[in-house]
């Protein structure tokens, strides 16, 4: 009798899981943007994924960000695997602010240190958009009475403090996260630099603001983050 119960909930718990994992991709394509994102990119970027031996259906996702580089990097491995692996890099096609984090509410600064994608919009202003969840706990304790919000990676080439990508290359982006979510990657971690912080940038962003010692204190916990994941090639 045990062994019928159990094999009965067998039997039954493994649709219920197949289908929670495809909850999350099954209600982004009802959006037609979705749609075509996955009509124009998924063979893109499935071959992609094959050049570096990373299974669609076992993907994991980092993005990286180097402000002064206007560069967005995506980097990926399989689920079952420590290291990450670079997959592609975007540039951005429209830049605001300086190199510092974002302080304050219509100061046009793109955001520097660790945050995650919180949402997922297909129906965005510009095209399609991932959120980023600024601000974080670091960025609450700034002091800023309005520190902002809305931070996102998205298309179009306009931005006020976000990181626009175009909507040609946002497509193969967002499908990417798209399928990182689906595989039950709940935490995609996007971490913003002012530049690449090794030992000879960090010289040169010392003497560059030694005027502003709270900025170069600031990047040197960044630089933490930084030099772990370059050695590493894992998540801090």
């Amino acid at each position: 009798m045990l062994k019928t119960i159990t094999l009965i909930f067998i039997i039954f718990s493994f649709p219920i899981i197949t289908i929670s994992q495809q909850s999350f991709k099954s209600q982004q394509l009802n959006f037609d943007r979705v749609r075509v994102a996955y009509a124009e990119k998924e063979a893109g970027m499935k071959q992609l994924l094959n050049q570096q031996n990373i299974m669609p259906d076992s993907l994991e996702i980092f993005i990286r960000v180097i402000k002064n580089e206007k560069l967005l990097e995506l980097w990926g491995k399989n689920i079952n695997e420590r290291e990450f692996q670079l997959i592609t890099t975007y540039d951005f096609c429209a830049f605001s602010g300086v190199l510092g984090p974002k302080l304050k509410r219509g100061d046009r600064q793109i955001p520097e240190g660790f945050y995650q994608i919180d949402r997922f919009n297909p129906a965005s202003k510009f095209y399609l958009s991932l959120g980023i969840n600024y601000p974080n706990t670091l960025d609450l304790m700034s002091g800023s009475s309005d520190p902002g919000g809305d931070i996102f990676i998205h298309g179009g080439c306009e931005t006020i403090g976000c990181i626009p990508i175009t909507d040609d290359k946002i497509k193969e982006l967002y499908i990417f996260a798209i399928e990182a979510r689906n595989n039950g990657q709940k935490e995609i971690s996007v971490h913003i630099f002012p530049a690449r912080l090794t030992e000879k940038e960090m010289e040169y962003l010392q003497k560059s603001y030694q005027k502003n010692p709270e900025l170069i204190e600031f990047w040197i916990g960044l630089q933490l983050g930084f030099q772990y994941f370059e050695t590493q090639k894992t998540l801090p």
